[in-house]
């Protein structure tokens, strides 16, 4: 019979290979406001100071009222400053910033959705600049959430998009084409809208794997 050997000689001999214990993600405090959606996520909602990704098959299929409930919450929280809609001044922690969105937001579509108008705000930027310009917001700390449309971002673009959004502890989206999903890509989660079926199906997601079956969902 063997000489007993203690586990802890081992360990410090470096002879035994102790895996890592796991990462508990702590509840996350933005909630998408979807149920099926967020029973599913790691975190129970949306990853905090990280960039989520939205990959459409077309403009309008319901990435707006997948993300309304969100926007509304964070337009009205404590933190937003009551402001005129034309008021330019300092940005606060509630305001939610369109980065070249590809078509006019309907005021009255946003307003019913909740989303309070005077914390919202809307840079008209060219193509070539949407990606800086989402950067620094997402960078700046003085937003609550960022939506940006980047067609053509590389993998080193996306991951600039994700490091802004930690630095600025603010929540990041990226809506981008459907066939984006056949690249690798540094957002925290990953979220697939289909049309036919309606459903939604999370790609990737931080701390967790991705479930397996979608989850129908109704923008009715």
């Amino acid at each position: 019979m063997g000489a007993v050997v203690a586990i802890d000689s081992l360990l410090d001999q470096r002879r035994l290979w102790k895996g890592q214990q796991r990462h508990v993600l702590s509840a996350s405090p933005q909630p998408s406001g979807h149920a099926m959606l967020d029973a599913v996520l790691p975190s129970g909602g949306w990853p905090d100071g990280a960039l989520t990704e939205l990959l459409i098959p077309a403009d309008g299929v319901g990435e707006l009222r997948l993300l309304w409930p969100t926007l509304a919450r964070l337009s009205q929280q404590d933190g937003a400053l009551d402001k005129g809609p034309l008021d330019k001044g300092p940005l606060d922690k509630g305001t939610i910033i369109l980065v070249a969105p590809p078509y006019v937001p309907f005021a009255p579509a946003w307003q019913r959705a909740g989303v309070r108008l005077s914390q919202l705000q809307v840079i008209d930027t060219p193509p070539r600049d949407a990606l800086w310009a989402a950067e620094q917001c997402l960078r700046s700390g003085a937003c609550a959430a960022v939506l940006c449309w980047p067609m053509h971002a590389d993998d080193r673009a996306l991951r600039r998009l994700q490091v802004a959004a930690e630095t600025g502890r603010c929540l990041g989206f990226a809506i981008r084409p459907a066939k984006a999903a056949r690249n690798p890509s540094p957002a925290a989660l990953r979220i697939a809208i289909d049309t036919d079926p309606q459903q939604l199906r999370v790609l990737k997601c931080r701390g967790g794997l991705a479930p397996t079956r979608p989850i129908a969902f109704d923008w009715q």
